[in-house]
């Protein structure tokens, strides 16, 4: 059966007019400015470098890309935010590696493997443990040794409950043999001050902590990397230390779940090139973070594999939600 010359042009139209709405709006994106979520404090080192991130890319977008802080429940406001947002890609969030964590541990408002986008990842933390300069506390083997004279006393804060800094800590604590007290805050700015007033013992933290350190009111006496820092090149890993503790939560730009795959590729493509402005990189160094990318099918990936891994490591931590 064969169609003659003017049903088949008819056909053909429909078609395109059925495509062109989402056409147009491929097209057009950005015609507003697009809102960027920070789930983490204003001041603190993920704050500044999404800021960096988004003030490039805006250049490549021709809009404005506001950045919105929405710090508390461990990283997780801006994936709850997600949920609920148009897919439109005028709202996008950087989404913790915790998103890949808590669900094991209680009931969330988002499904990580249904409910997002996963557009680019960018960079990654560098990951340590600081102690006040003028204590006691010289190394991690002081640490352990403290802890194991002293059960239950040693306290530590972090970036929030189920965020990596936080996961590290008890991983290393667990394969130490050692029980230490967790005092969660909303991000890095107030995990310093909890530190720096003495209110806590250790911070568990990226390097917000850096400027004390430099300055001589911190002690750096591990980072989480699976090798050393350029920076700190004397400092440990927990890792090398023997405790088999690992972290860099790579990060990026996501959506909600159902957008348009052009207008993914034009934020992705926006993004992407952030990596090449030399104020980006610039910020990244400021904050000991690498360039870690992967675009949207890579990002997925690791998404579904980081889901699974963290699945059980928070099973072996005994921290799993029970149920």
């Amino acid at each position: 059966m064969t169609l003659d010359r003017r049903q088949f042009l008819h056909a053909t139209s429909l078609a395109a007019g059925l495509a062109l709405p989402g056409l147009a709006a491929a097209q057009s994106f950005p015609a507003r400015p697009i809102r960027y979520i920070c789930p983490w404090p204003a001041g603190g080192s993920t704050d500044a470098v999404i800021r960096a991130i988004a003030e490039s890319a805006a250049k490549t977008l021709g809009q404005q890309i506001i950045v919105e802080n929405k710090p508390g429940a461990g990283g997780m406001l801006g994936a709850n935010e997600l949920v609920n947002a148009k897919p439109d890609g005028y709202t996008l969030s950087q989404l913790p590696h915790g998103v890949f964590r808590i669900p094991h541990m209680q009931k969330t408002t988002f499904d990580t493997l249904k409910d997002f986008t996963w557009i680019a990842c960018l960079t990654g933390y560098t990951f340590g443990l600081v102690v006040p300069a003028d204590g006691p506390i010289k190394s991690v083997a002081d640490l352990v040794a403290y802890a194991k004279a002293n059960p239950g006393k040693f306290n530590y804060g972090s970036t929030g409950t189920g965020t990596s800094p936080h996961l590290a800590v008890e991983e290393f604590a667990q394969r130490a043999g050692i029980q230490l007290n967790h005092v969660p805050f909303k991000g890095n700015a107030d995990n310093m001050q909890a530190i720096l007033g003495g209110h806590t013992m250790a911070a568990s933290d990226a390097t917000g902590w850096a400027p004390h350190v430099a300055s001589g009111k911190l002690r750096l006496i591990a980072t989480y990397g699976s090798k050393r820092t350029k920076r700190w090149p004397d400092v440990p890993t927990l890792d090398e230390l023997g405790y088999r503790t690992v972290s860099d939560s790579p990060f990026g730009v996501c959506g909600p779940k159902g957008m348009d795959p052009a207008i993914t590729r034009t934020i992705h493509d926006a993004f992407k090139k952030t990596l090449d402005d030399p104020a980006v990189l610039a910020t990244f160094d400021k904050f000991d973070q690498t360039v870690i990318y992967m675009g949207t099918e890579a990002y997925t990936k690791f998404a579904r594999e980081s889901f699974t891994a963290e699945k059980a490591t928070i099973e072996r931590l005994g921290m799993a939600a029970k149920g």
